[in-house]
C-alpha cells in the first residue's frame, strides 16, 4: 500500500477590503509569492497551473518577498515573527525564525546584498526593525518617525543606501545609513501611505496613498519631485510598481483600474479598467524584471497587463481566495467543479489547471454539496434549498423546499435517479426523483450530522459519513450496512467521500486534515494520509481513475494524489 502527492493548484491570494496586500517575485522575474491563510504561495508566472506552497507558519501570514539572491524567503505574520527558508530544496528548510515585532507585520523588504532584512507593521513599542538575516542581530540605528503603524517600506538598491517608509500617519519617512538614521518625514500624502517603492536604479522612489496620489521623489535626498496625475486615482492607491528600466511606474487602484506612468512626462501610458463591482478594486500591482505585469483584484483574481494592450487585462487567472467547501468531476472526467464558502462555483480543465468562474445568481452563500450529472450542476446550501443549474445558460429549472438543513446530495446513475441527502437531523434521506418532483424512498440514522453521502458508480451501494467520525457504507435497495461495519479511524469530523470509478475503494477527508482511502474487498485495510493539507481540514475528494485522486481544502488548494493498494 502506497501513495504520493503529484501536484497542488494554487489558492488565490487572502483579500480584505479596504487592505493592501502585498507581492514579491524572484531575481529572475518568473516566480510569484503570495500569502493566503497559513500559507505562503510560489507560483509561475509563465504557467500559473505550476505552483509551491509553504505551510509552516502557526498563524495567518501577511508578508512574504524574495531575497535579491533568490535563495531565500522571509515571511512573516501576524504575531510580528518572521521564518526565513530556502527556496531551492523541495522541504523549504527553515534557516531562521526570529519575532521582531509586537504585532502583524506589513512589509518586508531585503538590503541589496541579502544580507539585512527591513521590517515594518504594528507594535507595542516600535514599528519598524532592521537586522541580520543569518543572525537576527540588530542593525545599528534607529527607524524612527512615525506616529502609528507602518505600512510599507523599501531599500535603495544602489549606494548610498537609504530606507523609506509609508505610514497611517499620513506620512513618508526617510532614513540614511547603515547605521541608519531619521533624516525626514514627507507631508505631500493627506490620507494613509499604502505603499513605497524605489525605482530599480535608485535615482527615484514613488508613494502612493488613500488620498488617491502617487507622488515621486528623489531617491537619494528624499526632495520632491512631482505628483503623477491630480491626484493619480480617483480612490485610494493601494499600490506602485517600478519598470525594469525605471521610466515608467503602474500604480493600482480602489477605483478599480490599473495605470501606467512614464514618469518623465507624468503622461499615463496605458489604462486598464478592471470592472464596476466591487471586487474589482485593485489592492496590488508587481511590474517584474522580466517585463510581466500583474494586479490583484479584491476578489483575489490576479491580472496580467499588456501595456500594448490596454483597456482590459490579457489574461486572468481565477480559482479561490475563500474555502472551498465541495468538489466535483464531470463524468468524462476532464472538468472539476468547486464551490466556495463565498457561493462561487468555478470550473476547472484537469489537465491543464486554466478554469472560469459560472456566472449568474446561485445560493448566495456557503454551497454545502455540488453534484454534476449530464449537463446538470446540482448543488445543496445554507439557504436550505436544493438548486438545478444548467451549465452551459446557468438556467434555473427547479427548487425543492426541505424541512431540515441540507448538508450534502448525490444522484445515483440509475432510472429514475435516487437522491440522497444529508441533514444535520443526523438522517440520511433518499428521494426517487420524478420530473421535477422528489418522493421520499427511505430515512437512515446516524449518531451524528451528516456530512457528506455518495452512490457508488456502479448503484450497488451508498456512502455516508457523520460528525461521529464513521463511515459507513449501504447496500442498495436493502440499505443494510456492508459487512455490519462501520470505518472509523478518522480523529475528528470527517467531511467528505469519494468512490473510485470500479467502486472498490472510497476516500474520506475530515476536518484532522488526514485522507483515508478504504477498500471494499479487504475491509481490514486502509491507507492513511496525513497532513494532506496541513493545518487545514479537507472539505472534497474526487477521483480520476482507479489509482488517482484530487482533494480540496479549507486552505483553497487543490492537490493530486496517486494511492495503490
Amino acid at each position: 500500500m502506497s501513495y504520493s502527492n503529484l501536484g497542488t493548484w494554487a489558492a488565490l491570494p487572502r483579500t480584505a477590503r479596504g487592505q493592501p496586500i502585498v507581492l514579491g517575485v524572484d531575481n529572475k522575474g518568473k516566480k510569484l509569492v503570495y500569502v493566503h491563510g497559513h500559507s505562503v504561495i510560489i507560483r509561475d508566472l509563465v504557467d500559473p497551473a505550476i505552483s509551491e506552497v509553504y505551510t509552516e507558519h502557526s498563524v495567518d501570514v501577511t508578508v512574504a518577498k524574495y531575497a535579491p539572491s533568490g535563495y531565500y524567503i522571509c515571511s512573516g505574520d501576524q504575531h510580528g515573527k518572521v521564518r526565513i527558508w530556502d527556496t531551492i530544496n523541495e522541504e523549504h528548510i527553515l534557516k531562521a525564525e526570529y519575532e521582531v515585532l509586537g504585532g502583524p507585520i506589513r512589509d518586508i523588504v531585503w538590503s541589496h546584498d541579502s544580507q539585512r532584512i527591513l521590517v515594518v507593521g504594528e507594535g507595542r513599542d516600535k514599528f519598524a526593525h532592521v537586522f541580520m538575516m543569518d543572525t537576527g542581530a540588530s542593525v545599528k540605528g534607529d527607524i524612527t518617525g512615525h506616529t502609528k503603524c507602518i505600512n510599507t517600506c523599501d531599500w535603495k538598491p544602489t549606494r548610498p543606501f537609504r530606507i523609506v517608509t509609508g505610514a497611517e500617519d499620513n506620512k513618508v519617512a526617510f532614513y540614511e545609513g547603515p547605521p541608519f538614521k531619521f533624516k525626514c518625514t514627507r507631508g505631500e500624502h493627506t490620507k494613509f501611505v499604502q505603499s513605497v517603492r524605489y525605482a530599480p536604479n535608485g535615482d527615484l522612489f514613488a508613494s502612493g496613498g488613500f488620498d488617491g496620489k502617487v507622488c515621486i521623489f528623489d531617491g537619494k535626498e528624499c526632495e520632491f519631485v512631482k505628483e503623477l496625475g491630480s491626484p493619480a486615482h480617483k480612490g485610494g492607491v493601494y499600490g506602485v510598481s517600478w519598470s525594469p528600466d525605471s521610466k515608467r511606474l503602474l500604480s493600482a487602484s480602489g477605483d478599480k483600474s490599473c495605470k501606467v506612468w512614464d514618469v518623465e512626462s507624468g503622461d499615463v501610458v496605458a489604462e486598464f479598467v478592471m470592472g464596476t463591482q466591487i471586487e474589482d478594486q485593485q489592492l496590488a500591482c508587481l511590474w517584474t524584471s522580466a517585463g510581466v505585469l500583474v494586479s490583484v483584484s479584491l476578489s483575489g483574481f490576479i491580472n496580467y497587463l499588456d501595456v500594448d494592450k490596454p483597456g482590459a487585462p490579457s489574461k486572468v487567472v481565477k480559482g479561490h481566495n475563500k474555502p472551498i467547501t465541495r468538489m466535483e468531476l464531470s463524468p468524462d472526467k476532464s472538468t472539476i467543479y468547486t464551490s466556495g464558502m463565498d457561493g462561487t462555483v468555478t470550473v476547472w480543465n484537469r489537465e491543464t489547471g486554466e478554469n472560469d468562474r459560472i456566472e449568474g445568481t446561485g445560493h448566495g452563500n456557503q454551497v454545502t454539496a455540488i453534484v454534476i450529472k449530464d449537463d446538470n450542476v446540482y448543488t445543496t446550501g445554507i439557504d436550505d434549498t436544493v438548486k438545478v443549474s444548467l451549465v452551459k445558460n446557468n438556467k434555473k429549472v427547479g427548487s425543492f423546499p426541505i424541512s431540515y438543513e441540507g448538508q450534502c446530495i448525490s444522484v445515483s446513475t440509475s432510472e429514475p435517479p435516487l437522491v440522497a441527502i444529508g441533514g444535520n437531523d443526523n438522517k440520511t434521506y433518499v428521494y426517487e426523483l420524478v420530473g421535477n418532483s422528489l418522493n421520499e424512498v427511505k430515512s437512515l440514522d446516524h449518531r451524528g450530522v451528516v456530512t457528506d453521502v455518495v452512490f457508488s458508480p456502479d448503484g450497488n451501494y451508498l456512502a455516508a459519513c457523520d460528525t461521529d467520525r464513521k463511515v459507513i457504507i449501504y447496500c442498495i435497495p436493502s440499505y443494510e450496512k456492508h459487512n455490519k461495519i462501520e470505518w472509523g479511524f478518522h480523529n475528528a469530523r470527517i467531511n467528505c467521500l469519494a468512490w473510485s470509478p470500479d467502486s472498490q475503494l472510497v476516500a474520506s477527508g475530515a476536518l484532522d486534515t488526514m485522507i483515508i482511502v478504504w477498500s471494499m474487498k479487504e475491509v481490514n485495510k486502509h491507507i492513511i494520509i496525513k497532513n494532506s493539507h496541513p493545518q487545514s481540514q479537507v472539505k472534497s475528494l474526487a477521483w480520476i481513475d482507479n489509482e488517482h485522486f484530487i482533494s480540496a481544502g479549507h486552505d483553497s488548494l487543490i492537490k493530486k494524489w496517486s494511492a495503490k493498494f
